[in-house]
């Protein structure tokens, strides 16, 4: 069959459940993001297999894993469903019917420093959007991203393989640190040596992430032992949660705890965290262009950070002393 006789066969169906298996790896997954039974998504995908005369996935134990012609149709389709979806839109909010919708993902360690000032410079020109947020780990909103469920992303440089078919804008650079609840023993400023860490519950990062990483590097360099016992955490209600009501230390971005700083809940523990800062930023699909609110979304989101970096530049970083304990250890 004749590409361009199948070309008028592929309907918005076909490339809805493409994507989300694709997307979630698994045809009962992507059935229910879809709202429909797992039979249905598999003669969806089976029929655009035989229009498109090539084989899109290889499904075994581990799920539906795209093969390469479908990672090379991905894209393009991914394309037709994102200018789809903004055209539809661009015409509600003419015909004035109905709100148009804008999809993107954060990470939530930084949602809460840039999501509300965006927010309330995009609400201004664009009253009548429906902004939906997605947070989740770097790793899945990349995923997300190139499956065309969200618009563009606001993350992390990811290593280049993740990072083929999209493109990185830094915003600015953000530090890790640690905290803990105010009046916490570790906050009296006692001298304590950084190993003493290990005597108080520790709350980190997800394994694989780039700020995970930074923080078991840390604790290597300020001779702290591996820990035998830790808590996981992406959820920055959860972390907070902990280190309040808890005797815990929390590694987290500054970003996401400055409120508790500013209003004395949490206390930032002063150690050595020189070289942690990893840069946050705008990632976009490199083959498509913002939609008009997602463009507005983005300026938003840059007259944010730059107002961010330029407070940081005015104000004198505070000076830390920190002293070497036994060992060449930090204290606190």
């Amino acid at each position: 069959m004749q590409r361009s006789l199948a070309d008028s066969r592929v309907k918005f169906r076909h490339l809805q459940c493409f994507l989300a298996v694709a997307q979630f790896g698994s045809v009962g997954r992507a059935a229910e993001s879809l709202s429909i039974t797992q039979p249905a998504v598999s003669k969806t995908v089976a029929e655009l297999e035989a229009i498109l005369g090539v084989k899109l996935f290889e499904r075994g134990r581990h799920g539906a894993v795209p093969t390469r012609e479908g990672q090379l149709f991905m894209p393009h389709a991914s394309a037709c469903v994102s200018a789809l979806r903004q055209g539809v839109d661009l015409l509600a909010r003419a015909e004035g019917a109905a709100a148009a919708t804008l999809e993107i993902g954060i990470l939530p360690t930084v949602a809460a420093a840039l999501v509300p000032p965006a927010l309330k410079r995009f609400a201004a020109l664009w009253p009548r959007v429906i902004v939906r947020l997605a947070t989740g780990a770097n790793p899945e909103l990349l995923e997300r991203l190139k499956a065309g469920t969200i618009e563009f992303a606001i993350g992390r440089l990811a290593d280049p393989e993740r990072m083929v078919g999209l493109s990185f804008e830094q915003l600015f650079s953000e530090p890790l640190i640690a905290v803990v609840r105010a009046g916490h023993p570790l906050a009296l400023g006692a001298g304590l040596p950084a190993t003493s860490l290990e005597d108080y519950p520790v709350v980190l990062p997800p394994f694989g992430t780039l700020i995970r990483q930074s923080a078991e590097s840390l604790l290597s360099a300020w001779g702290v032992p591996p820990l035998s016992g830790f808590v996981e955490v992406l959820s920055v209600s959860t972390g907070r949660a902990l280190a309040l009501e808890n005797d815990a230390v929390w590694f987290v971005p500054l970003s996401a705890v400055e409120y508790e700083l500013a209003h004395g809940m949490l206390v930032r523990l002063p150690l050595p965290f020189a070289g942690t800062g990893e840069p946050v930023g705008l990632i976009r699909r490199s083959d498509t262009q913002p939609s008009p609110v997602g463009r507005a979304f983005i300026d938003a989101v840059r007259e944010v950070a730059q107002q961010r970096m330029a407070a940081a530049a005015g104000k004198p970083a505070a000076k830390r002393v920190s002293k070497r304990g036994r060992g060449g250890s930090p204290t606190i």
